[in-house]
């Protein structure tokens, strides 16, 4: 009996090798892969060896090797229709039935495929040929080599409305090529014509590489910017990604994946060494391609353009992600900075810029917490919207244990935001008369709202049970994470900043970097400054600055925190220093008046004591 290879294909996809092959075999994971005794031979060491990504199993000692359904046959004794009956029952899929027209489906789907195959040799051919002139200047000017034109077979699909039906036309019936999405017939009409004309053509691969679809991109502003195939018996884009079979190879060596918006996207990382990169085909991320991009990486990282646009392609993706959500598998989300995409952030700082993005992503419940955070939130009904549309959100996880988990760390989330976190008995805020924009003309209200500050800000909590060194350098990590994560207060307060005195000889020097990268450009965003300290050797004292253990204790320093919250914090935090300060001061003029007691000492301890009352501003 014969089985559509569309139904082994998923069939393989659905059942996992080693779960099989573990039945048999006892496997110890090492990196991706899975080894243990041969079953097919007697052997004391190893050899045996379980690639889960790649769908095989090879024995270095006796050579065995085969996919899921020929070590079934081999460790059952089976027929190959039997082998794929008993794995169908544990996939809970239903075998096709062999008819006529499952045959006939078959044998199409292999001769359009041979058509599609074609047509991308066609379309490698015009652009080796004087027709594609233009396209090659094109794809140089994007830094494309011919390495890279070859490893991805570009091509290029001339203006000639019939280019593709002479070439083809002779092989291939005019009918088939229809079906395979690249002619057209006029409405109408029996005329037919090229589907795609005057475009570099990005060729469309499914999992194993065989090309099953295109894309077309222009080559100036002409709408659309990017066509891809109709869907086929071969095609549908809501299953595929571009770049997926070399992705797969990729994650095999690395587990990884990297989602990225489109076809150069996609090319420009793999160039940059970043070989799990892959981009849908124009739509949101599908069900099926979030599952299939879990099958290369438990967390895979969704790389999207700081613009409008780019947010709102992320937010699809959340949604379609949080109801099949699973234990160990979720997705991350990095934004690029500015108006960057990967090829142009790497063409201007490099891999290790690209690297820095990646790196920064943020966690599913992060990106989903700043959505329904990013609206005022200022009353009592607004909070409790803020409250309901989480809990409509977590309700539509699927998996309760998922569920559950989010359900807690929001009303946790929620707790702090509201300020369900106290500080200890006896906590006092700080905010000395310091001289700062911000603390200029301070009224009753603004009084009021830094005391409330003060008494709810979380990272004071642990301050009793630190040594004095170790909060000495928290308070000057949490000022510096604060201007890191949001350089606009610099220009409210650069001069106060420059002025603040630091104890750690390291974070003086990056305050002083901070200072010197903000003077030429005032307009700098966080991520550019972070981008620029890192590539002044500065990386390790950033990420220290902005790891964990210093954010989780000052939530107003993460980059989520709004810019009323973020002045506040400044002028709690700074005042801080101040009165440090002012604490050194007066003991050294304890000291002095211990030694005399002069009314001249006396005098001059007098304007530090007030200095002191005035910083505890009533609290």
């Amino acid at each position: 009996m014969a089985f559509p290879p569309r139904f082994l294909d998923e069939l393989r996809q659905r059942v996992s090798l080693a779960e099989i092959v573990g039945r048999r075999v006892k496997l110890i994971r090492r990196g991706r892969e899975f080894v243990g005794l041969c079953p097919f031979h007697n052997e004391k060491s190893p050899s045996f060896n379980v690639v889960e990504e790649k769908d095989f199993y090879h024995c270095f000692g006796c050579g065995a090797h085969g996919d899921i359904i020929g070590f079934t046959m081999q460790t059952e004794n089976l027929s190959f229709p039997e082998a794929v009956e008993q794995l169908a029952r544990v996939a809970g899929m239903e075998v096709p039935q062999e008819s006529r027209e499952e045959r006939e489906r078959a044998s199409r789907e292999a001769t359009l495929q041979g058509a599609v195959d074609a047509a991308c040799g066609h379309f490698e051919k015009m652009l080796q040929g004087p027709e594609g002139r233009e396209a090659r200047a094109y794809l140089e000017r994007r830094g494309f080599d011919e390495e890279t034109i070859q490893r991805f077979r570009l091509g290029f699909a001339p203006e000639s409305r019939d280019s593709l039906k002479r070439a083809l036309g002779n092989s291939i019936p005019e009918a088939l090529l229809i079906e395979a999405g690249l002619m057209r017939r006029r409405e109408g009409s029996s005329e037919t014509y090229d589907y795609f004309r005057n475009r570099v053509i990005f060729p469309i691969g499914d999992r194993r590489g065989r090309i099953i679809a295109f894309g077309g991109r222009v080559m100036d502003d002409s709408q659309p910017k990017y066509l891809n195939s109709p869907d086929t018996p071969l095609f549908q884009k809501g299953r595929v990604l571009y770049g997926w079979a070399l992705a797969r190879a990729g994650a095999a060596k690395q587990p990884s994946a990297v989602v990225v918006e489109g076809y150069t996207d996609v090319i420009a990382l793999h160039r940059a060494g970043f070989n799990t990169a892959v981009a849908p085909l124009g739509t949101a991320l599908t069900e099926t391609q979030i599952e299939e991009l879990w099958r290369m990486a438990p967390e895979p990282v969704l790389c999207f353009d700081g613009d409008a646009a780019g947010q709102r392609a992320a937010a699809r993706a959340l949604a379609r992600a949080l109801p099949i959500l699973k234990p160990g598998f979720s997705l991350r989300f990095a934004t690029l900075p500015g108006t960057d995409d990967p090829d142009s952030l790497i063409q201007r700082h490099g891999t290790g810029a690209m690297k820095e993005v990646l790196d920064r992503a943020r966690s599913l419940d992060d990106v989903l917490w700043r959505i329904e955070t990013a609206v005022p939130i200022d009353t009592p009904e607004r909070r409790a919207a803020l409250q309901k549309r989480l809990d409509d959100q977590v309700k539509l996880i699927a998996d309760r244990s998922v569920q559950e988990h989010y359900r807690n760390h929001f009303r946790e989330k929620l707790r702090e935001l509201l300020g369900g976190k106290r500080a200890p008995m006896g906590a006092r805020g700080n905010f000395g008369k310091f001289g700062s924009k911000l603390g200029a003309g301070r009224t009753a209200a603004d009084r009021a709202r830094m005391r409330r500050f003060a008494a709810q800000s979380p990272w004071r909590e642990e301050a009793p049970s630190m040594d004095p060194q170790r909060l000495a350098r928290r308070r000057e990590e949490v000022l510096l994470a604060l201007v890191l994560n949001h350089p606009f207060i610099l220009n409210e307060v650069e001069e106060e900043f420059a002025q603040v005195e630091f104890l750690s000889s390291e974070l003086d020097n990056l305050r002083i970097a901070i200072l010197k990268g903000h003077a030429p450009q005032p307009d700098l965003d966080a991520d550019t400054l972070k981008l620029h300290l890192k590539s002044n050797g500065f990386a390790e004292a950033v990420d220290r600055v902005l790891s964990a253990e210093v954010l989780d204790h000052a939530s107003f320093a993460r980059h989520d925190a709004d810019p009323e919250t973020v002045r506040l914090a400044w002028a709690d935090t700074r005042n801080l220093f101040e009165q440090r300060r002012i604490g050194a001061q007066i003991r050294d003029a304890e000291r002095n008046l211990a030694g005399d007691m002069s009314v001249e000492n006396w005098t001059r301890m007098q304007p530090l004591f007030e200095s002191k009352d005035d910083g505890d501003d009533g609290l």
